[in-house]
């Protein structure tokens, strides 16, 4: 999906927002451009032709996933089964809602993407290494920069509450002193 300023509105719009649940919004992925007026799916639409409705990489322009700071946007892409969306450039909420969500967003040069785009046609296949920051395709390998700490809960699988439960621990020996060193801030009584 080479547009420009695909915005979380395209991604998923208005009208599915009323959920607080991560599934069930993949159906609705990108709704106004997979679906005609009478919710029939348009079959030339790329994500509704095969082997692309199984697709777990999204190629798309630059400025990816601006507007409104919905953290729907990346719920539906995992939804639908994207685990990967590589753009020459994110919104900055979007991109870190991503991360949090399981998502890997690469960065890479509008070149690189239109090469991507156009092997994608013929062959199916592109790998993404995580561990080393590679994309391989065919012959070719492209290197992607990520921050070392999100790299590690992407491969770790950890979002927020697991890294606060890494902490239960600490947490707990904190509560222990100040019970011990400031009793009447325990309000249990």
């Amino acid at each position: 999906m080479p547009l420009s300023n695909i915005d979380t509105d395209m991604i998923i719009p208005k009208q599915f927002l009323k959920t607080i649940k991560r599934t069930g919004l993949g159906k609705n992925l990108f709704y106004e451009m997979r679906y005609d007026e009478e919710d029939n799916l348009i079959k030339n639409f790329i994500l509704n032709k095969k082997p692309f409705t199984d697709s777990k990489i999204l190629l798309g322009g630059k400025n990816f996933g601006c507007g409104s700071s919905r953290e729907h946007a990346p719920w539906a892409l995992l939804d639908f089964g994207i685990r990967c969306v590589i753009s020459s450039s994110f919104a900055d909420i979007f991109y870190n809602n991503c991360f949090k969500n399981g998502i890997l967003p690469i960065v890479l040069d509008e070149k690189i993407i239109q090469e991507l785009a156009e092997y994608s046609k013929r062959e199916t296949e592109i790998e993404i290494k995580i561990e080393t920051q590679e994309i391989i395709y065919g012959n070719k390998i492209a290197k992607f920069d990520l921050d070392s700490f999100k790299k590690k809960c992407l491969i770790e699988g950890i979002d927020d509450i697991g890294l606060s439960l890494e902490k239960v621990k600490n947490i707990q020996d904190y509560e222990d002193k100040i019970n011990i060193n400031k009793p009447w801030l325990n309000n249990n009584d």
